[in-house]
């Protein structure tokens, strides 16, 4: 081990706590977007193209993402 260096987990516990968060926006999202189908596929169901399934889990998910890139770029002071 070179001198100076700590063995240890690769970030720190606040960086933990925020990738979680934008794993649960991830997973909310991801939600969020789900169903609309239809059973017959001989019927159109325009639910598909809702504002929470076009505009609002898209957001979310994007934001999801950006969370987590975050976590993973904050230093943390020692």
């Amino acid at each position: 081990m070179a001198k100076g260096k700590k063995e240890g987990f690769a970030f720190a516990k606040i960086n933990y706590q925020i990738m979680l968060a934008g794993i649960a926006l991830l997973v909310i999202g991801f939600v969020l977007m789900a169903g609309g189908g239809s059973d017959d596929p001989n019927v159109f169901n325009p639910e598909i193209f809702s504002f929470r399934r076009i505009t609002l889990a898209p957001i979310i998910v994007l934001t999801g993402f950006a969370t987590v890139m975050f976590a993973i770029m904050k230093k943390v002071k020692e």
